[in-house]
């Protein structure tokens, strides 16, 4: 409980002191949009990072080389846990935005930084203020902030990583309109540190693995057509490996 405590107290305030500094960047931002959100960005990253440390929270990554460096792209991984989102910001390279629920934007400054760090927020309940948003995420891919989405739409709750949920085929949209490439991400150990024991936040080993880049137009017809489906099943492949591994860990 005194990690909880402690990551909680942190987030908060967090949120309070940074107040000052959320108005600097709003002032920043009406000069030097781009400037203002990679400091944005650098802020964010520390404070997750610190988090991570506070919860006990070691994290290996793999497949950062596969990550193309001359363009943007769109991650889609599998999703666990609330701290999926606090490793992905703190490994991924360059300017990237997570694709998040439209509740999120109930909560004044946390909703700012999020708007700050190039977050949208989908509306899973009207289909056309979701089509904006992913039409928004084409266009912040093309302008070279790549975009993090969950296609599962929610966290899944199965016994293991492998219980995944559907993919949304609509949810690689971004890549497909845009030209741009997938890249697969793979997540375990997430869970580990907070949703299985909640409210108790517990150490964990975490492993976030980059895949090679998925360009759309290259697949097959059938694939193509399923790109959610094709998807899913490389994560998927990749998640099973991580999870032999970790069966040899004592």
């Amino acid at each position: 409980m005194i990690r909880f405590i402690l990551v909680a107290f942190s987030v908060i305030l967090f949120l309070i002191v940074s107040t000052p500094v959320l108005a600097a960047e709003y002032l920043l931002g009406k000069k030097d949009p781009d400037r203002m959100r990679r400091q944005s960005l650098a802020v964010i990253r520390f404070m997750f990072r610190y988090l991570l440390v506070l919860a006990g929270v070691k994290v290996t990554v793999r497949g950062k080389e596969r990550i193309p460096e001359d363009t943007s792209v769109l991650y889609v991984g599998n999703h666990r846990s609330y701290f999926d989102i606090l490793v992905g910001y703190s490994t991924v390279p360059g300017l990237t935005g997570f694709v998040a629920k439209k509740e999120m934007t109930r909560y004044p400054l946390l909703r700012d930084w999020m708007k700050n760090v190039n977050c949208l927020f989908l509306d899973r309940r009207d289909m056309k203020e979701g089509l904006k948003t992913i039409l928004e995420g084409i266009e912040k891919v093309k302008s070279g902030i790549s975009i993090w989405i969950f296609p599962e739409g929610t966290r899944g709750r199965g016994e293991t990583e492998l219980d995944m949920l559907e993919f949304k085929e609509g949810s690689l949209k971004i890549a497909e309109k845009s030209g741009h490439p997938v890249i697969p991400v793979a997540i375990t150990g997430t869970a580990d540190v907070f949703e299985k024991h909640i409210p108790f936040i517990r150490p964990s080993r975490v492993i976030i693995e980059y895949g090679e880049p998925i360009y759309l137009k290259e697949l097959e017809p059938s694939e193509r057509k399923h790109a959610g489906v094709y998807t899913r099943e490389v994560i998927r492949q990749m998640i099973e490996k991580q999870l032999e591994e970790r069966k040899t860990w004592r």
